[in-house]
């Protein structure tokens, strides 16, 4: 847990930077791709998967380590040979895992979020789930359990294979030759994330490519069609923390509703989409019917608006820094507290940029929570011993970020929606 935060301390201003860079590259050319309301609620849905792992909200249904130990046949030194094996093992098990979330409706809910940009840029990687708190990942590694490769390889690599998926999330990089036919390229991973019908279900892999052309999910990038993104049913907002549970509620909703009980049961292992003819008749949900004509979400945000919401992202990125930075020093239970904060931080202000009317609620609860620790112990979880007087600028935060949320949530504009490129597909 506390190496990961420290991993992540470079891992995040990295990605932020590389981010950043490519919105400036868009708009060089003449094609931005990274509108900055998406990329707030990108980069607030990276943050809330990162705040959930490093506090360890999640439970393995099965451990590496206890795969290892029960049918680890082989004991082998840690050579590069091994780390090489252990690289191909993760790749061939996030490739099933990753196919499974596509294919059936109870998995679908842990991968809806990485989906739900109808953008398609490095931001778009960092859209991760919080709902997975039960992971399968680690049943697909019995291969690499078998050859004997050590656990602490797993943990080596592991990380590392995830960030090397980052880089091909842009729309900015066309045709890369004869790697097209090795790795996944942004080409491949375009077509994974578009909704149009020649695009659906394919291209899972993750790193390599030649997992999809040996189980039957390879599709190729084609110049007459282009690719449109997002999903089917589209999510229609920028909370992150919303859209990682409305498929899950969808899904529990129509099993209540269902009279065949049957059907109450098959709707969670059945293809992603299945729902009960009678729920589906009776309550129907909104679904594109033509991938290029549709409205993106994009609701009226005002330029002072879209400043705001990046500040308060500049903001609570700084606030995590020291989280991750100090877990050790924070300790059970006070990191969870944290955590708690960073939640209710990222809920309040992308509240206020889906234009809900109460989104200062939100941001009211955020500071009465927040203020509540901040009393009761005089300090903000030790920062007033790093940074004396930095206790002072927390509560002025606090305080001015509720006033400005306020104003907000009250300040009326004319329908129109803020500019953005391709309003429709």
């Amino acid at each position: 847990m506390e190496a990961y935060g420290k991993i992540l301390l470079i891992a995040m201003p990295a990605f932020f930077v590389l981010v950043l860079l490519e919105k400036v590259w868009g708009l060089f050319k003449g094609r931005d791709t990274v509108p900055v309301s998406d990329m707030v609620a990108s980069l607030s849905s990276g943050i809330t998967n990162v705040t959930k792992d490093v506090l360890g909200l999640s439970v393995a249904v099965i451990s590496y380590q206890w795969l290892y130990a029960q049918f680890g046949f082989f004991e082998i030194q840690a050579t590069w040979l091994v780390y090489v094996l252990a690289f191909f093992a993760l790749d061939f098990a996030g490739y099933w895992t990753h196919r499974i979330a596509h294919e059936y409706n109870i998995f679908w809910n842990n991968h809806i979020v990485h989906h739900s940009s109808e953008e398609f840029n490095l931001a778009c990687a960092l859209r991760q789930s919080i709902s997975s708190i039960f992971k399968i990942f680690t049943v697909f590694l019995l291969p690499a359990a078998l050859l004997g490769i050590p656990p602490e390889v797993i943990g080596i690599v592991a990380p590392l294979h995830l960030f090397a998926q980052f880089w091909y999330h842009t729309q900015h990089i066309r045709s890369m030759g004869i790697l097209e036919k090795i790795i996944v390229t942004p080409a491949h991973h375009r077509v994974h994330h578009a909704i149009n019908p020649e695009y659906l279900d394919k291209n899972y892999g993750q790193i390599f490519i030649f997992w999809d052309k040996w189980f039957g999910t390879f599709q190729e990038e084609r110049k007459d069609i282009p690719a449109v993104y997002g999903v089917t049913r589209p999510v229609q907002t920028w909370n992150p923390i919303k859209i990682n549970f409305m498929h899950l509620w969808l899904l529990i909703t129509d099993a209540w509703r269902a009279r065949n009980w049957m059907d109450k049961l098959k709707i969670w292992f059945m293809p992603l989409g299945w729902r009960p003819s009678d729920v589906a008749e009776k309550y129907p949900v909104a679904k594109i019917q033509d991938v290029y004509h549709f409205e993106k979400y994009n609701p009226t945000l005002t330029s002072g608006m879209r400043i705001w919401s990046f500040g308060q992202l500049i903001v609570l990125l700084l606030l995590l820094s020291y989280l991750f930075g100090n877990l050790a020093a924070i300790g059970a239970p006070g990191i969870f507290f944290y955590g708690g904060f960073v939640f209710l931080t990222v809920f309040a202000y992308t509240e206020l940029m889906d234009r809900n009317p109460n989104a200062w609620l939100w941001e009211l609860l955020k500071t009465c929570y927040a203020l509540y620790f901040i009393v009761t112990t005089g300090d903000w979880f030790g920062i007033q011993t790093i940074l004396p007087g930095s206790i002072y600028a927390m509560v002025a935060y606090l305080v001015v970020s509720t006033l400005f949320s306020f104003l907000f949530s009250l300040q009326k504009l004319s329908p129109k929606s803020e500019s953005s490129p391709g309003m429709t597909a």
